[in-house]
């Protein structure tokens, strides 16, 4: 209690502080203009001693969030902080006009203010703004988190990220690159000549992906809609329509639960590609990582959890019975007998198996005891059919599609197929969905009659792909949860 105290106390004097402001002229101005950045100015000046930095006499505007302050008698040093980074500037009575000093002698940590002045270099060889101007451009009511500890309670954390990114370097950090690797994303496909396009996020029919979605009600419409759980079936319908390559960056929703692995809105890229198989798109996405890695971390070998991901080599290709089996330490065709995939569920203790397809059960084996091994970048290829409704079936074997998932780190990190493109074999999978919906299954999709319709106009030969940008972010930045690539995560209320 006497720590709440203790804070309120802190906001009703910088209150105070923004009445006597409020008495002297404007609160909150906005008419001071920054000309230079922190990290900026500390590589223009790099290398240059403190003579010759004076005789160049570099006049600056710099402005941000006081972060540090040595406040001594006539003279001081405070740290700001800008969206670049960090720089120290130099208050000194006798330089500003009568009070301001003594005005800024009142100042908090946390204030946004604005300084003119020359650089200079310290005796420590710090880069330092001479100030012979100062403002205030926006007073902060309330104590930021402790300058030593930043904000380290992680719920706060993601409640507050405006905190979060203030005093944590390294979330700021995060994010920046979260930036720069969806930048790096678009401009790859742009460079292949991928149209970037942007489809309905709410959908009249449930379709794209096996997932529980979000209901919502369009009253002037007065019809039940769903918030889109993947773009797949409309990114396809302009394949349809000539748009031969295209891609969507977006969101997508899906009513799960939340995990360090899941996030009910989550961003995807999905592409699609005309005249393309799944082995085609494999070879896509190496050319894809190992030019992002080089563009945005300067190497293709990247740290996770302590091991080195060389993503300039080809990724390992396995198929999915190959790595059941391997696990198992069985030969490959003993996963074609229910009696056995039903006996090595059970050992294992996965629910409600036996009204389970022998596909679906091998699916579930895969899940339980590959997915999370899969270290180095590994395609998994050989999926099932019956767990597949979108994807061409195999030329080799009827029961199984053209179908990967690539794992990186443990984690599913991107899914693509060649695309069914037969309208009647699309037909028959949509009604099988439907009975599985009727006999319960929450996942299943609906008939998407529109869609069909399109198929028979003629979709060309192609394959598609879907990436989760969040997981890709969390496995570049080595961030452990998805919460900490996403600037707001989805909280329980505090009720």
């Amino acid at each position: 209690m006497t720590e709440k105290l203790s804070e309120n106390e802190l906001i009703q004097q910088r209150r105070a502080k923004l009445e006597e402001i409020r008495k002297k002229g404007i609160a909150y101005p906005n008419s001071f203009r920054r000309d230079s950045l922190s990290a900026d100015l500390q590589q223009e000046c790099a290398g240059l001693s403190k003579e010759e930095l004076e005789e160049k006499s570099i006049e600056v505007s710099i402005a941000g969030r006081i972060m540090l302050q040595r406040i001594m008698g006539k003279a001081s040093f405070i740290t700001l902080q800008d969206m670049k980074g960090q720089i120290q500037a130099y208050i000194r009575s006798n330089d500003l006009p009568e009070g301001h000093y003594a005005d800024f002698k009142t100042w908090d940590l946390g204030d946004i203010v604005g300084i003119r002045g020359k650089l200079f270099l310290t005796k420590t060889g710090e880069l330092t703004v001479h100030a012979d101007s100062i403002e205030m451009l926006t007073k902060s009511l309330r104590p930021l988190p402790e300058k030593h500890l930043g904000l380290v309670d992680t719920e706060q954390r993601y409640r507050k990220r405006y905190l979060d990114l203030i005093t944590n370097p390294e979330s700021l950090e995060v994010f920046k690159k979260r930036s720069q690797i969806i930048s790096s994303i678009r401009d790859f496909f742009i460079r292949h000549e991928y149209l970037e396009v942007e489809t309905p996020m709410m959908h009249s029919v449930l379709g794209g992906a096996a997932a529980k979605p979000f209901t919502t009600h369009h009253n002037a419409l007065d019809m039940d809609l769903y918030l889109r759980i993947a773009p797949e079936l409309y990114l396809k319908r302009l394949v349809v329509g000539g748009l031969e390559r295209v891609f969507e960056i977006n969101r997508n929703f899906r009513n799960e639960g939340l995990s360090t692995k899941h996030n009910p809105e989550f961003t995807m890229l999905e592409y699609y590609s005309a005249y393309a198989d799944f082995n085609d798109q494999m070879n896509f996405i190496e050319k894809l990582f190992n030019d992002l890695t080089t563009e945005v971390f300067g190497s293709s070998v990247i740290e996770h959890n302590g091991q080195s991901l060389d993503f300039s080599k080809p990724f390992t290709r396995v198929t999915l019975k190959e790595a059941v089996s391997q696990k198992l330490s069985v030969d490959p065709s003993s996963l074609e007998d229910r009696s056995f995939l039903l006996e090595t569920a059970k050992k294992l203790k996965i629910d409600n198996v036996d009204n389970l397809s022998d596909g679906k059960l091998l699916f579930e084996l895969f899940e339980e005891l590959v997915e999370s091994n899969l270290i180095e970048p590994t395609f998994i290829t050989g999926y099932p059919k019956d767990v597949s409704p979108l994807s061409r079936s195999s030329d080799n074997n009827p029961l199984e599609v053209d179908r990967f998932e690539l794992f990186i780190g443990g984690k599913e990190i991107a899914n693509g197929f060649s695309e069914l493109n037969d309208p009647e074999d699309q037909a028959e999978r949509f009604h099988e969905q439907v009975n599985q919906k009727s006999a319960g299954d929450e996942e299943a999709m609906e008939f998407d009659a529109d869609y069909v319709e399109a198929l028979e106009y003629g979709l060309p030969p192609c394959a598609g792909v879907g990436i989760g940008i969040d997981r890709l972010v969390m496995l570049l930045t080595g961030a452990q949860s998805i919460r900490d690539v996403l600037l707001f995560p989805q909280m329980k209320s505090k009720g």
